[in-house]
């Protein structure tokens, strides 16, 4: 391993702060510590100059979410090798680089070696610690955590009684029933009852391959405080939620490697870990159920999962998360009994009873700022609803929704009339007469 002059190491003698993390990843003092071969350092550092032309020490650390103190001998080295020159001076004792020209030619190899870009990866053993450290089984949610992340829609306590021991297990739940019942809308929020915020690799480093982790399509990053020095090659996110519906694939499920960038992307189940992992819609995915559940035989009976790298090496990944079926069909027509054994928990979302339909109804009216008019209500259940069809939780917003833009079309304010209802009624349930 190469090794850089201890001279040119900028001393940073700033106190750690004090945290609660459940896993904190220190900055590192040294390259050594981070356990990333010096070579890759450098092809970040020549591909960051191709990019940018200038670039002052600090600019390229924070180009590979690297400490200065880290990156700075290594610049100094490039500098002796001729790879690098500096431009002019910058402020705190940095300089300006560029390539020189056989700088430039190391990176462009480096680049077409590997076209990635950005902060420098964190090797795989460190991210398997941070799982097991940040677990999803180490919280235990309450009551009091479930009420605050369904705060903001309606669900009976005898949903919440069976959905709380059920986050609490870390395994499995089976979400069935009608349509339009908030199945989707209560799995979203399960992450809510967490109360921990948790830091994963933006990128790591496995058996030699690149691997993205971070996406911010299903990661929702969360700021840190200023006065906190951490590994900037992590990044701090709300616990996630990852959802997938009938797009899924099995190749979703594996590594999946870009052939022009030369870089691979977890899979959902990786990305989901120390979080929730929603399949909604189950059973309308362009594979048979019994394929996609065999899938996760092992993993929801070992915890861990087997992906295999675009180099053929075959690694075992951590699976830590609550995985959630989602469905509007009968689960005894999806899958054996041997099956949703494996998944401890089948939660049945009914409709709603007339009077809960009434409260929930009261409910979208303060949301929608409509005037709430409990004989608007009653004429709605008479004319639309006895005889007709079953109440739907989905219903009383849909239909406000179908009045607001009459009344904004009408020119009128939007209130519940029976004109209004009745036109909403014709739009919303036409070729939906069945009774449920």
């Amino acid at each position: 391993m190469l090794s850089y002059p201890e001279e040119t190491m900028v001393q940073e003698t700033a106190p750690q702060p004090q945290h609660a993390f459940a896993y904190f990843p220190a900055m590192p003092q040294t390259l050594e510590e981070t356990g990333i071969s010096p070579v890759l350092v450098e092809e970040l550092i020549f591909k960051a100059l191709l990019a940018k032309g200038v670039l002052a020490g600090r600019e390229i650390a924070d180009e590979i979410s690297m400490p200065f103190k880290v990156v700075n001998p290594i610049l100094a080295d490039l500098k002796a090798r001729m790879f690098v020159a500096h431009r002019t001076t910058a402020a705190f004792g940095d300089f300006y680089y560029a390539l020189t020209d056989a700088g430039k030619q190391s990176a462009m190899i480096a680049k077409e070696y590997c076209a990635y870009m950005g902060a420098t990866p964190v090797r795989y053993e460190e991210y398997i610690q941070s799982v097991y450290a940040q677990s999803i089984r180490r919280e235990a949610p309450k009551v009091a955590d479930l009420k605050r992340a369904y705060s903001d829609i309606i669900v009976s306590d005898d949903v919440l009684n069976t959905i709380g021991p059920a986050i609490n297990s870390g395994r499995g739940i089976f979400l069935f029933g009608e349509p339009g019942n908030g199945k989707t809308t209560i799995a979203e929020r399960i992450c809510n009852c967490f109360q921990e915020d948790i830091f994963i690799p933006k990128t790591l480093w496995i058996e030699g391959e690149i691997v993205q982790l971070y996406d911010p399509q299903n990661h929702e990053a969360v700021p840190v405080d200023d006065n906190l020095k951490y590994d900037t090659r992590w990044i701090r996110i709300k616990r996630p939620t990852v959802i997938v519906g009938g797009e899924l694939t099995m190749e979703a499920l594996d590594i999946k490697y870009n052939p022009t960038l030369k870089i691979s992307e977890a899979p959902l189940q990786m990305k989901a870990n120390c979080g929730t992992f929603l399949i909604d819609d189950f059973g309308r995915q362009r594979i048979d159920p019994k394929d996609l559940l065999n899938r996760w035989i092992v993993p929801l009976e070992k915890h861990y999962d087997f992906l295999l790298l675009p180099n053929g090496k075959k690694i075992q990944v951590p699976f830590d998360e609550l995985i959630i079926f989602s469905t509007n069909l009968n689960p005894q027509e999806l899958v054996d009994d041997a099956f949703l054994r494996r998944i401890p928990y089948k939660i049945e979302i009914t409709n709603p009873t007339e009077a809960e339909f009434r409260h929930v109804f009261k409910f979208q009216c303060d949301k929608y700022g409509i005037p709430h008019d409990e004989a608007m209500v009653s004429y709605l259940v008479t004319n639309h609803y006895n005889g007709k069809r079953g109440f739907r939780v989905c219903h009383p917003r849909d239909i406000l929704d179908q009045i607001r833009n009459t009344a904004a079309f009408l020119g009128t304010e939007p209130r519940m009339t029976p004109q209004l209802l009745d036109i909403a009624c014709k739009n919303y349930f036409a070729a939906m007469e069945c009774i449920t």
